[in-house]
């Protein structure tokens, strides 16, 4: 019993600067201002909406998510989009007809 789910789905360990990535790590990001909590490293756009809706922020499913970068632009994350979770992330989701 020297390692215990070090392995898990065959996936190659990571360790960056001594961080466990494990599937209970948990972080908290923004969307539309509002704190989510997320589990584990990544997540898709979709299940970010989905953490986000449950935990009560007024957005829908379809809404268009944008993860903001810090040079003041932003970039779409489709509902299939893997985001590499961290700390501090923002997020805004908008409804889809917003720019007509």
């Amino acid at each position: 019993m020297a390692t215990e789910h070090e392995h898990e789905k065959g996936e190659p360990e990571k360790h960056e600067h001594g961080h466990h990535e494990e599937k209970n790590h948990t972080v908290v990001v923004t969307v539309n201002e509002q704190p989510v909590k997320l589990h584990g490293e990544k997540a898709t756009g979709a299940q970010i909406k989905a953490a986000a809706i449950a935990q009560g922020v007024q957005i829908q499913q379809n809404f268009v998510l944008q993860e903001e970068l810090p040079n003041g632009k932003s970039r779409v994350v489709g509902d299939n989009d893997e985001v590499h979770l961290r700390e501090h992330l923002r997020f805004t989701a908008i409804a889809p007809d917003d720019n007509s």
